[in-house]
């Protein structure tokens, strides 16, 4: 039996911090719950948002007037031989660390990524040259429209660079994924990477900041003298004609850039921080402010990776 909840903060469920209610607020803890919540809102009319971990959306400051499910689908199983099978409300890095303790390799570089196994899965997340896709082997999903729960093989599920089938199409809901894996590694060995995982992203940005990680896409850049510009200061090369968006964005000198208290950050200007009295207009304003100038100066479009919700 679900408890649909009243108007409910959605800032702390948020690694943004800020936004306003959610309307109706719920917490799916099994595909029953998802089914129940879908049923209740279809039945009242109410629009529906679906949220992971909160790393990965900001919601306005008039909050969201409908219902928001919360998934909490939990559950990790080994199912042997480097398979897991997990709900898509877990922790993304509790996976790692449960893939680690069973000696299973493959997703060890996608440690301290915040968010859900299912917010994981739609955005495709990545780092340090690993994607989630990498390792799903199937996704088990819900049709919020039909009821109908489907498995999606690998080659089905459209993984691109942070795309999945199931960004393209919100209508499906994540309940949980087969992972596989690489067994045989040493849990030993395991945690040393993902130590010096941690340890590198600590590097490039604090953690416990109020911010959403990368809020642009690395966008494709067709300007070869941009290009060389940025291989000559970085020497790195470009990747698939791709630039990363924060050195776009240090190009056209906006590090550090602050509007009422959403600030650009000084040690990787493709997060933008809520240094503890922004609103998310005010983030939406600096956002804007940057895809103006990279495009305005470099000619380039930056496109969000965050999750607009309630504007």
């Amino acid at each position: 039996m679900i408890l649909i909840q009243e108007q409910v903060d959605l800032y702390p469920l948020t690694t943004f911090r800020v936004g306003g209610k959610a309307k109706y607020f719920v917490e799916a803890r099994s595909e029953s719950d998802m089914f129940e919540a879908l049923r209740w809102a279809k039945e009242r009319s109410v629009s529906v948002f679906v949220l992971g971990g909160g790393s990965n959306v900001l919601f306005s400051d008039s909050g969201w007037n409908g219902l928001v499910i919360k998934v909490g689908i939990g559950g990790v199983s080994d199912e042997g031989n480097g398979q897991i099978r997990a709900g898509a409300g877990i922790v993304l890095h509790a996976i790692v660390e449960c893939a680690k303790d069973h000696g299973y390799g493959g997703i060890e570089r996608l440690a301290g990524i915040p968010g859900t196994l299912g917010g994981a899965i739609r955005g495709n997340a990545g780092a340090f040259g690993t994607e989630i896709a990498s390792a799903v082997a199937s996704v088990r999903a819900l049709d919020r429209n039909t009821l109908d729960i489907r498995e999606f093989p690998k080659d089905t599920c459209e993984f691109q660079y942070r795309m999945s089938a199931f960004k393209k199409h919100p209508e499906l809901i994540v309940l949980s994924a087969k992972l596989t894996l690489v067994p045989g590694k040493t849990p030993t060995d395991l945690e040393a990477v993902i130590q010096e995982t941690i340890a590198t992203r600590e590097t490039k940005h604090p953690q416990r900041l109020s911010c959403a990680g990368s809020f642009f896409m690395n966008p494709v850049v067709s300007n070869e003298s941009l290009r060389k510009e940025f291989e000559l200061d970085t020497g790195m090369p470009a990747k698939d004609e791709k630039l990363p968006a924060g050195w776009l964005i240090d190009h056209v000198g906006l590090r550090g850039k602050e509007v009422g208290g959403a600030r650009v950050s000084d040690i990787h200007p493709n997060y933008l921080i809520n240094t503890g009295g922004a609103t998310a207009e005010s983030i939406l304003i600096l956002a804007s402010l940057v895809k103006q100038r990279v495009r305005t100066e470099l000619g380039v479009r930056l496109q969000e990776e965050v999750q607009m919700v309630g504007f």
